[in-house]
């Protein structure tokens, strides 16, 4: 999990960092999270490796990518990737602001969420996870998170990213 370092950090960052770790641990089938901020950057992942290069995907007992490669950063810019393309199709077809999307794979399914910002929630899972259970725990987090992701909040945790080894 990475967990930059807490300390300096404000009781909204931790919280949110907590947030983040309880749903990568509580709902089944979850290989990663990332949160990414209106302009793409990478504020919280649930991936050991933030550089992103050098992480190697994480094999699961069958000999399949767990994640990502890529890791972190892979994640954020498919993350920010979908919002951008989503949010695109539903201007072109007046269908208002794009509150999830959700992309099935053969090998496995990423899930986007809009946070009241413009931060997105993105997760990876497996392909036989529960897709109502883990919609249902990003929605939480989203409401927990949303009000709490203020711009000092945001420039905090990226600020904590960048110095993640």
């Amino acid at each position: 999990m990475t967990a930059p370092s807490t300390y300096g950090l404000s009781t909204q960052a931790r919280n949110l960092q907590w947030l983040l770790t309880d749903l990568v641990k509580e709902v089944p089938g979850v290989n990663s999270v990332a949160v990414v901020s209106s302009d793409g950057l990478l504020l919280l992942s649930s991936d050991p490796a933030t550089d992103g290069a050098a992480a190697a995907p994480q094999a699961t007992s069958k000999g399949k990518a767990k994640g990502p490669r890529g890791a972190s950063a892979d994640l954020a810019t498919i993350v920010s990737g979908l919002g951008s393309l989503t949010s695109g199709a539903a201007a072109l077809m007046e269908g208002g602001s794009v509150k999830q999307t959700m992309v099935a794979m053969e090998h496995g399914s990423v899930f986007v969420m809009a946070i009241s910002d413009g931060s997105l929630l993105g997760v990876h899972a497996t392909p036989d996870c529960d897709m109502s259970v883990v919609a249902y725990h990003m929605a939480l987090f989203v409401g927990r998170a949303g009000h709490v992701l203020t711009p000092e909040v945001r420039s905090e945790l990226r600020q904590s990213m960048e110095k993640t080894p």
